[in-house]
């Protein structure tokens, strides 16, 4: 693994690596090893390198790391969930590059939505920095990127634990938030998502503000 990796950096051969890679890790133990190691780290700079074969590989194996072996992730993000949260957000979800934000967006929203991460989404929806930078990302003129942050965005409303700050930033904001989710529509019906944010906005408005501890 260790050999492959490095040979994702081959600009003539990267296809092929991380063809095998990915076939690699999908043995649990070998996930483990690679999620163990600093060589995860090395995706973040990889997903954002200029050259798009190797950006577009790296971040089809980043994806496949962090979605298929579910214990094994829930485990790493438990373990890793300061650092690796700081470098998701600054590196991806604030990328001036919109195929990089909007991928990154959907693939946290994969992550935080699945029952084994629920004690790692329960942390990141209790932090004002990570709110932030989704209401930014609400804002995008991409609606694709809009769409996939409201399903993020939607954890931190529904969180019944909400901390105090977290209240106060959502009803400081009421005004806009509610004529913006208004207006948001998937270029498809679903009824799941109006369902959503219907809830979504009688959350936000019944919010009372709190006085900070």
């Amino acid at each position: 693994m260790d050999v492959l990796i490095q040979g994702c950096e081959n600009l003539d051969m990267v296809l092929h690596y991380g063809a095998m890679f990915r076939e690699c890790i999908r043995h649990q133990i070998v996930a483990k090893y690679v999620l163990e190691s600093e060589h995860v780290k090395k995706f973040f700079d990889y997903i954002q390198l200029a050259n798009f074969d190797i950006a577009a590989d790296a971040a089809a194996t980043f994806k496949e790391l962090l979605t298929r072996h579910k214990s094994t992730v829930a485990d790493f993000l438990t373990n890793n969930e300061e650092w690796f949260f700081a470098d998701y957000n600054s590196n991806l979800l604030k990328s001036v590059n919109y195929v990089i934000r909007r991928q990154a967006i959907k693939l946290l929203g994969d992550i935080l939505l699945d029952r084994s991460n629920s004690a790692v989404m329960t942390k990141y929806v209790s932090s004002m920095d990570y709110l932030m930078i989704l209401m930014n990302l609400l804002i995008e003129s991409s609606k694709s990127i809009q769409i996939e942050a409201f399903h993020v965005f939607k954890l931190f409303v529904a969180n019944q634990n909400k901390p105090a700050e977290i209240v106060n930033i959502l009803v400081t904001n009421r005004s806009k938030l509610l004529r913006l989710l208004a207006d948001l529509r998937p270029d498809k019906e679903d009824e799941r998502f109006e369902a959503d944010k219907s809830q979504v906005l009688r959350e936000i408005s019944s919010l009372e503000p709190l006085v900070l501890a």
